[in-house]
């Protein structure tokens, strides 16, 4: 059974910090691109920041600077260390794995976890 768990997610005042963490399990982790998606309430769901299976990494214009994923092979976890949060960074962070076959893509999604920036 494939299980991504996302954590550490919380309540943090406008420029504050946090960092979000992935676990996986059930799946070659090493074998996906790990993406960080985020959702706020009535809006769509987005992609924040994304890291391949060989470290490439990729991110949405609005957190560039801001925020660092990466993964640790080893532990099958990526990780999401977010700097300088802003309120219009409130949104339910969903962690995704993904990877291509022959037939098309293969993907999973975590529960999400809830981030809220006062302002």
């Amino acid at each position: 059974q494939v299980q991504l768990v996302e954590s550490g997610g919380g309540l943090v005042q406008d420029g504050g910090s946090l960092r979000l963490s992935c676990a996986a399990s059930g799946i070659t982790f090493s074998d996906y691109t790990m993406t960080w998606y985020r959702q706020a309430l009535g809006k769509q769901r987005e992609l924040v920041a994304g890291i391949t299976s060989n470290g490439s990494t990729n991110y949405a214009d609005s957190v560039k600077g801001r925020f660092t994923i990466a993964r640790d092979n080893a532990k099958n976890a990526v990780y999401l260390q977010m700097n300088s949060l802003k309120p219009e960074d409130t949104a339910v962070y969903y962690c995704n794995a993904e990877r291509r076959v022959i037939i098309g893509r293969i993907t999973y999604w975590g529960q999400g976890t809830q981030v809220t920036v006062s302002s």
